[in-house]
């Protein structure tokens, strides 16, 4: 997911739940059977995934090990008025042995009424002890006989999967809308299921709607809204439930290319498709790079403001942030992102939370080599540095808290949410990594590796582990020099960033940063040379001001510049940092509206985290926070909530 630029959890939480460990045997197993598998063929594609699926999940009570979901169809109502989904859905089975009776699911926040098997038959069934995050194991007591399994249910308007809008939340203001957000472990809140991104299966789905509005999944989409309100879906690419989205709104559609298009709010869909421009380009580019994209369309879905991430990379139809539509084309490398990810995380999976760097830093490193391919190595120069700058940060945060392990690649989440894992360390110390690895054997060998690992592994999961024999074996190729020198060890295991890293140099970025150092000299504020700055620019030269300035000083630059006044999401998150830190009020006002309209928790977290750190500020935020609430999704609302009220002020 991402999230160009990836959030910064300050919360790290323990749930009350112990996680199953991994045993070795399973790991061993594991790597056997990947060593020893064909290129699957497309009829013989879901066996070979369920086959090196079986490394236990501790997020997960399901059991793919005894029992695993082949395909799901799903035939739901969405219903506005009473703010849930409701209907059935379809698991079609394969048993590993006919001993196994008792299939486990996911489920939390569900009202399970009934269940059936594909003859008829009633199952009996149980929803054990509920666990924070992680809810209940579904026990369905199976007959010999049973081959799927069709559960009647309906879900929670509580689901915090779930967001379910008013019309004055949306860009428009005139219709509800509805969106999910799944990963990581909040598609057992819409669905039961194996909630486990190792887990990967084919689905089709029936969707009726109350009402006049489009609906959308992560699958074959149409264009045009369906005046019989029900709407058919099919998904023939084996996904995880991380990546099972549905949307509905009021909705047009664009076309951006041959396999691309937008979707966005009838207010908004021209200043989307235009920002979008280069949607057809970036396919081009990724296919040219890693081989073919393989999900037929590639759309993006541009949903209302309260969207907690910057994007999320269903496959077939991105969801993203409206705060990505600058006006400029400035923010767009989070679509290629998101693109990336139908190759790194879409098609070749983390087969655990613990493993979640395998999907984002290889996708931030693919982002980076689609922008210069597109925009020239001068542009992603200024990408790579910006996001060392975040990388940073974040390493110092931890350093703080006295939590070096926090900055490994390879997490353990044992008993903890694995949202504690979405840090820039997954993010942008994976992309630092693979970098290590091109700069150490060189980009045109580099590139058939990982062009190969896609290819080999295409809709299977991966672990680290296996990452690591695969590596030795198709790279290093048991040469000890070139294995010192990539210490893929020191990267994935151990702290922070290894000495060996050639760190990114940005000659454009340099001129912005030698601009704050005048500034904070003395220049005037308009005698400064930001002539031809992108936001690029402006972001690099507001993170090399000091924290803390005197109200005289912001004053000039906002008078010059008119920070305050910008419609740029990234450059006003910055400049805010700087107004609360060194008490600017004017700025207050439209950090007010800032935080009532933006739900994207990369933004909302530092600033809150700002505000939290003195008791009249804290006050304040509180007061904002509650009349932000409505608007923000759970996941946003769980990082804020316990931010703003754990404080003893």
């Amino acid at each position: 997911m991402n999230i160009h630029i990836a959030v910064v959890v300050y919360l790290r939480q323990n749930s009350r739940r112990t996680l199953l460990k991994l045993h070795t045997i399973n790991i061993l197993f594991c790597i056997i059977l990947v060593l020893s598998a064909c290129k699957p063929g497309p009829e013989k594609q879901n066996d070979n995934i369920h086959a090196t699926a079986n490394t236990k999940d501790g997020h997960s009570y399901a059991n793919p090990d005894e029992i695993t979901v082949k395909h799901s169809h799903l035939d739901l109502l969405i219903d506005f008025e009473r703010r849930i989904l409701k209907g059935s859905v379809r698991h079609d089975l394969t048993r590993k042995n006919s001993h196994n009776s008792k299939l486990l699911l996911d489920c939390r926040q569900l009202k399970i009424d009934s269940i059936l098997d594909d003859q008829g038959s009633r199952l009996t069934f149980k929803i054990g002890e509920e666990k924070e995050y992680f809810g209940s194991p579904l026990t369905i007591d199976l007959k010999s006989s049973s081959n799927a399994v069709i559960i009647y249910y309906e879900t929670s308007p509580k689901s915090e999967a779930l967001q379910w809008l008013t019309p004055e939340q949306t860009h428009d203001k005139k219709h509800p809308f509805l969106f999910s957000q799944s990963q990581s472990i909040l598609a057992r809140t819409w669905i039961p299921c194996q909630d486990s991104p190792g887990n990967k299966f084919t689905y089709s789905a029936k969707v009726t709607i109350d009402r006049d509005l489009m609906v959308l999944m992560s699958a074959i989409n149409d264009t045009a809204l369906h005046r019989n309100r029900t709407y058919y879906f099919k998904q023939p690419k084996p996904v995880s439930t991380y990546l099972m989205a549905i949307a509905a709104g009021n909705l047009e559609f664009r076309n951006t290319g041959r396999n691309s298009g937008v979707y966005a709010e009838p207010g908004q869909i021209k200043a989307a498709a235009w920002e979008f421009e280069s949607m057809q380009a970036m396919i081009d580019s990724a296919e040219d790079l890693y081989g073919p994209y393989r999900w037929g369309r590639y759309d993006v879905l541009v949903l209302p403001p309260s969207f907690p991430f910057g994007g999320m990379e269903n496959p077939c139809l991105t969801f993203a942030t409206p705060t990505i539509i600058a006006g400029d084309r400035s923010l767009v490398s989070l679509i290629a992102h998101e693109l990336a990810h139908s190759w790194s995380g879409n098609l070749v999976t983390n087969q655990t939370w613990n493993d979640f760097w395998l999907n984002e830093g290889f996708t931030v490193y693919f982002e980076q080599r689609i922008m210069e391919k597109i925009y020239g190595s001068g542009y992603e120069g200024m990408l790579t540095v910006l996001g060392l700058g975040e990388l940073k940060l974040t390493l110092a945060d931890f350093e703080d808290e006295n939590q070096p392990e926090e900055t490994h690649l390879y997490l353990n989440l044992e008993g903890r949410n694995p949202d504690d894992g979405l840090t820039d360390v997954a993010y942008e110390k994976g992309r630092f990594f693979l970098r290590h690895i091109e700069q150490s054997v060189g980009r045109m060998k580099f590139d058939a590796f990982l062009k190969a690992y896609f290819n080999e592994h295409a809709f299977k999961p991966m672990n680290t582990i296996r990452f690591l024999d695969y590596l030795d074996q198709h790279l290093i190729k048991g040469d000890p020099v070139l294995a010192e020198k990539i210490n893929a060890k020191a990267w994935i295991y151990g702290p922070g960033i290894p000495q060996s890293a050639t760190l990114p140099i940005s000659e454009e970025l340099n001129k912005a940063a030698d601009q704050a150092v005048r500034f904070q000299k003395g220049t005037p504020a308009k005698e400064l040379n930001t002539r031809g700055w992108t936001t690029h620019h402006w972001l690099h030269f507001l993170r090399n001001l000091k924290p803390e300035m005197e109200v005289v000083r912001l004053k000039e630059l906002d008078a010059a510049f008119g920070f305050t006044r910008s419609g740029n999401s990234e450059i006003l998150c910055d400049w805010f940092k700087h107004t609360i830190s060194s008490h600017y009020t004017p700025a207050q006002g439209a950090l007010e509206q800032f935080l009532l309209r933006v739900g994207r928790r990369k933004f909302l977290t530092p600033l809150y985290a700002r505000l939290s750190k003195n008791p009249e500020d804290l006050k304040w935020a509180r007061a904002v926070f509650e009349k932000a609430r409505p608007g923000y999704h759970s996941v946003t609302v769980n990082t804020i909530e316990e931010m703003l009220y754990k404080k003893g002020f």
